[in-house]
């Protein structure tokens, strides 16, 4: 047999000299098809894409019929909080399916006042003055509060309260505000001025692991900072400026300049390489912005701070679906061989977008040198990938490039509600990106498009249907199809009457004009009358990816505080809360932008 097979070489030897091709030839030949096949799937096969888009047709409304919406979303409140009056004020939440009560939030009727202003701006008097009897008669110290969440308290509680007198201007919203705001302070008491998780209100104490999340140790700087403002006292700014100094001097080169989840309270430096702009991090990254503009766009820090954080997100977390083009963001971890995203795609990530088109319409994003800053040299400090990624984003139009992200991205925060059954989102998704499929960067789809002649909207953001495809697959393997199709399956099938995708739908109507937006949002609010109500109020639904929804006995604050004021606003003809001149906390709370004169930045020592 070797005998054999030597002859078989010998003559297929000869017969290739003879032919004139010698074994240097075939190694050539050889390392050429090496060489094309690395720059196919390194080069061609990666920027070789197409992004095909859809036509999408509104048919006219007239204002009158806006105006008429906005009605139809302020009796849906009035149902969820008549409901809340009956069966559980003065608790914190109802239950809408048992007609019962639960204090989750230190029993102070947090729907109440969460839902305060949300009245107010829609003329609800009667209700609104119902409701003030919670801020008369609520007692801060009741011994059984015993731990008072800080994070939610702030967010919902303090910020009713603050956002409340902002509108009104009654005296007794600010005293109260001022002695929660006081009652809530030993939580700062740690060696980073970081604060803890909660805090017992009888002992003036704060308790909680030495370890927390980036959206609880970092999601007050407005509430305390406004606080400050109309009070006259330096402790509460103070407690806002030792936030915003913390993140300037932690050591952030290897998570691109963008704040991880989670952090020492103590060192005050970051405790994991884990990135994301969702649970556990979200509201952190929003205050960013919201503080700096808050503040009449004085800060310097928190600017850079945002478009750090922003760039590094767009540069290396935000991503194109293999199938159906969907734009997303997800989070990642950062290992020794690099960063690895999860492709997962969560509800809560659905403010981004919003944050996103804010900056855009408020920040001079193509003319920094206006307010000192140079974009190139915001990652001087960043290792040499970053630095280049700040070069790419640079050569293009960084306004425009900041709200086609924000339009790509809340296009398919909407269609996550689109594609199903009930036509409510998920509360997670995972994307099919990676493996066996393309994984593909939105920045590497962009320079595409820009190279190849920028034909079409960019990658992404052209307007797209809701899927159509089998939502009933009978076994696995139409299942996978049916994933495949659709570019992800459904991680979480829980609607948890969340608002952060009508948030962004709302902020992208104000600033672009584009009636889409108000149309995407009246899909979402004729579902949430379909599937979420109840006869005393709204409930959370499971399986949202079904044809047989469940509802579950949980009604939020936050449903009557955030997703029906963003939808009422949304369909507002008139714009009553200027994105110019108000800024909404994290939980849809408007705080007016103000200035620091000159004698507070010299007693508070605020720049």
């Amino acid at each position: 047999a070797k005998l054999l097979g030597n002859n078989v070489v010998t003559k297929a030897s000869s017969l290739l000299r003879h032919r004139g091709i010698s074994i240097r030839h075939i190694v050539f030949a050889f390392a050429l098809s090496i060489a094309l096949l690395v720059l196919y799937f390194n080069y061609f096969r990666r920027t070789g894409y197409s992004f095909p888009v859809d036509v999408m047709h509104y048919a006219p409304v007239t204002p009158e019929v806006w105006t008429d919406r906005s009605f139809q979303v302020r009796d849906a409140f009035l149902h969820a909080y008549h409901g809340y009056e009956r069966f559980a004020f003065p608790n914190d939440e109802l239950r809408p399916l048992s007609n019962t009560s639960i204090n989750n939030f230190n029993g102070w009727a947090v729907t109440a006042v969460d839902s305060l202003d949300t009245m107010h701006m829609m003329g609800l008097e009667q209700e609104y003055k119902r409701a003030m009897t919670a801020v008369h008669d609520t007692n801060f110290t009741l011994p059984t509060n015993t731990r008072v969440p800080f994070f939610e308290t702030v967010i919902r509680q303090l910020g009713g309260l603050l956002s409340a007198y902002a509108l009104t201007n009654d005296d007794i919203l600010r005293i109260r505000a001022d002695q929660l705001g006081t009652i809530l302070a030993p939580a700062f008491r740690t060696t980073s001025g970081f604060p803890k998780y909660g805090v017992n209100t009888i002992r003036g104490t704060s308790d909680g692991p030495l370890v927390g999340s980036l959206a609880e140790i970092a999601s007050y700087q407005m509430e305390y900072a406004y606080l400050g403002k109309i009070t006259g006292k330096k402790e509460h700014v103070d407690r806002a400026t030792t936030a915003t100094r913390n993140f300037v001097d932690a050591d952030l080169r290897q998570h691109g300049g963008m704040y991880p989840m989670y952090w020492n309270i103590s060192s005050g430096q970051a405790k994991d390489t884990h990135l994301s702009v969702g649970a556990a991090s979200d509201s952190a990254h929003e205050y960013i912005l919201k503080q700096y503009l808050m503040t009449a766009r004085k800060d310097k820090a928190n600017l850079e701070m945002y478009l750090r954080f922003t760039s590094h997100v767009l540069n290396n977390l935000m991503y194109i679906s293999p199938n159906r083009h969907l734009l997303y963001v997800t989070d990642s971890k950062l290992y020794r061989t690099g960063n690895r995203p999860t492709h997962n795609f969560e509800h809560l990530s659905c403010f981004f977008p919003g944050l996103l088109a804010l900056g855009a319409h408020t920040l001079p994003l193509n003319n920094l040198e206006e307010v000192g800053l140079n974009f190139t040299a915001l990652a001087d400090d960043l290792l040499p990938k970053q630095k280049l990624g700040y070069e790419v984003l640079a050569s293009f139009d960084l306004k425009d490039l900041h709200l086609w992200a924000a339009e790509g991205l809340a296009q398919t925060c909407y269609l996550t509600y689109a594609d199903q059954p009930t036509g409510l989102g998920p509360d997670i998704i995972n994307m099919l990106s990676g493996g066996s499929r393309p994984e593909i960067l939105w920045m590497d789809a962009m320079q595409d498009w820009r190279t190849s002649g920028r034909i079409g909207p960019p990658p992404g953001v052209g307007d797209k249907h809701p899927w159509v495809g089998d939502r009933t697959p009978r076994n696995a393997r139409e299942r996978e199809m049916a994933y495949a199709m659709r570019d992800y399956y459904v991680k979480n099938a829980d609607y948890q009457l969340r608002p952060e995708t009508v948030e962004s739908l709302y902020i992208l109507y104000r600033v672009t004009g584009d009636v889409k937006w108000r149309h995407r949002g009246w899909d979402i609010f004729q579902a949430i009358q379909k599937e979420a109500k109840t006869p005393s109020g709204y409930a959370n639904i499971d399986k949202v990816d079904t044809y047989e929804p469940q509802q579950l006995d949980v009604m939020p604050s936050f449903f009557l505080a955030e997703t029906l004021k963003y939808l009422y606003l949304l369909f507002q003809e008139d714009d009553l809360v200027p994105l110019d001149k108000w800024v909404f906390n994290t939980e849809a709370h408007p705080f007016p932008v103000f200035e620091w004169t000159e004698e507070e930045k010299e007693a508070y020592g605020v720049l």
